[in-house]
């Protein structure tokens, strides 16, 4: 039986996105994936979110999606893109990428950190005791870790076998997804009907087809070819002589989450966690920030710089987001109806978006850029995102972002050499005195008042604001970063 401090179900963007975290903090884990290698049947998911962008910049491997996508000044969402290019990040942007490369460039980058996977082979079942969790792989052998995690998809394994509950919402509309070749030319673009919205587009081979079509009655069987081509019969009189598909899938509006992220020693992340419709792109992203979020405080369990407790953090952080996803998925599901009255309010909303405010919160809550943890009252940067800024050191500059490429916690100051003192963390805290000429710039708030110190969490997000004052210091790196070793 191999032994690993974790183990992961599922190797898509998710599953490797949190080895990835818990290999930069020399944590043993490894992957369980079905495939024999990273690659994908169909485009699959199709975009990477501003926010995403900059938890990929933080571990230092953004540039290697940005150089491979393209790059889109919007937020694309139902009923109108939104406009990111005045935001205050590096990434005011959606970058369009395929999820099939945005995997293989992630599992380029877990092959760096030499991440074992276990190829073909599925999880079967496990057992959890007080020591760890014992696991059964597909091929008949077994695996036993501290922790797992579930990120094994919307049908989730783990989920099931750990019995926990996946309240939320029931299909109500499906819809048909295939790449294939035609015979006679389509009309490419949009179309719109009694039924909804279909799309058909080209490859970017140019030598197939993509396509998207609304059903008019609610299906959730496995589809194949002849669903796709009575649903074009019905939507543009032809099938165009559709022929060899090389993918053809179905999703629908259903929308669910789990009741709990966490079961002892067994963890969910990614569509394990949560499922909906994929209007906005939103699924992807929001999975490989559950692993941000989840890593860190994993990898600190484990090695006993903080109480189990602290994986409770996990479900209180991220499971409001989930909600919040879930939320706007199904608006914009309800705005995409084609009926009068549904018109009436796509018009309705539509004209509150095109408005500078509307437009700005709605953008930063998609693109991710608006988050906030609920940690504690008071600074407006506190649980929000660090911004990237460019520090000025004692011998030369440096971005914020670059700092936490191996994922460990930062104390920065901003009040002069030796006014802020982290004595007791010296091996857990990067600490650095630092200045930055600039205004401090929100997305969605605008300019907030200038720290005096902060201490950013390994996934970016700032834990403590010092404010001329050292006040709250010693809690928030005893809450977060363990005990002093002192």
């Amino acid at each position: 039986m191999n032994e690993h401090q974790v183990v992961i179900s599922g190797g898509g963007p998710t599953g490797l996105m949190l080895a990835g975290e818990l290999a930069l903090a020399d944590i043993d884990v490894a992957i369980v994936e079905r495939r024999a290698s990273q690659d994908l049947t169909g485009s699959r998911a199709g975009g990477l979110h501003a926010r995403t962008l900059e938890v990929f910049d933080q571990r230092g491997i953004a540039d290697r999606f940005v150089s491979e996508g393209k790059r889109h000044p919007v937020v694309h969402v139902h009923p109108m893109p939104l406009d990111l290019s005045d935001f205050p990040t590096r990434h005011n942007y959606t970058l369009a990428l395929w999820q099939n490369h945005i995997e293989r460039i992630l599992a380029g980058w877990v092959g760096e950190l030499r991440v074992p996977i276990y190829r073909q082979r599925e999880v079967t079942g496990f057992a959890q005791h007080d020591a760890g969790v014992d696991i059964a792989l597909s091929d008949g052998h077994s695996l036993r870790a501290q922790y797992l995690v579930g990120c094994d998809g919307g049908r989730s394994l783990i989920r099931k076998t750990a019995s926990i509950e996946f309240p939320g919402w029931n299909p109500t509309t499906s819809w048909l997804i295939a790449e294939a070749q035609m015979s006679e030319e389509p009309p490419f673009g949009f179309r719109h009907d009694t039924a909804g919205i279909h799309g058909i587009g080209k490859l970017e081979d140019g030598r197939g087809i993509r396509l998207v079509l609304t059903e008019r009655q609610l299906q959730t069987t496995e589809p194949g070819l002849s669903d796709v081509r009575a649903a074009l019969i019905a939507v543009y009189g032809t099938d165009f002589g559709i022929n060899n598909p090389t993918w053809i899938s179905r999703f629908t509006d259903m929308a669910r989450q789990a009741a709990a992220y966490r079961d002892r020693r067994v963890l969910l992340a990614g569509d394990a966690a949560h499922v909906h419709a994929p209007m906005g792109g939103q699924g992807l992203n929001i999975g490989v920030q559950d692993a941000v979020n989840l890593g860190w405080k994993l990898a600190q369990v484990i090695m006993g710089i903080s109480p189990d407790g602290l994986l409770d953090s996990y479900h209180a952080e991220r499971h409001p987001i989930g909600v919040r996803v879930l939320r706007n998925t199904l608006a914009q599901v309800a705005l995409r109806r084609t009926d009068d009255r549904s018109k009436a309010l796509d018009e309705f909303v539509s004209e509150l978006l095109r408005m500078d405010e509307p437009r700005k919160r709605h953008a930063g809550m998609m693109s991710g850029l608006d988050i906030r943890y609920g940690l504690a009252d008071g600074h407006p940067l506190l649980g929000r995102r660090m911004p990237d800024l460019d520090l000025v050191l004692p011998d030369g500059g440096v971005r914020v972002f670059a700092l936490l490429h191996e994922a460990r916690p930062l104390l920065i100051n901003f009040g002069g050499l030796g006014t802020i003192d982290s004595t007791g963390w010296p091996d857990r805290i990067q600490r650095i005195d630092a200045t930055y000429n600039g205004a401090w710039e929100l997305p969605v708030l605008g300019t907030v008042p200038t720290p005096a110190a902060v201490l950013v969490r390994p996934d970016g997000y700032v834990a403590w604001v010092g404010e001329r004052t050292q006040v709250g210091l010693t809690e928030a790196l005893t809450k977060w970063f363990g005990v002093t070793a002192a």
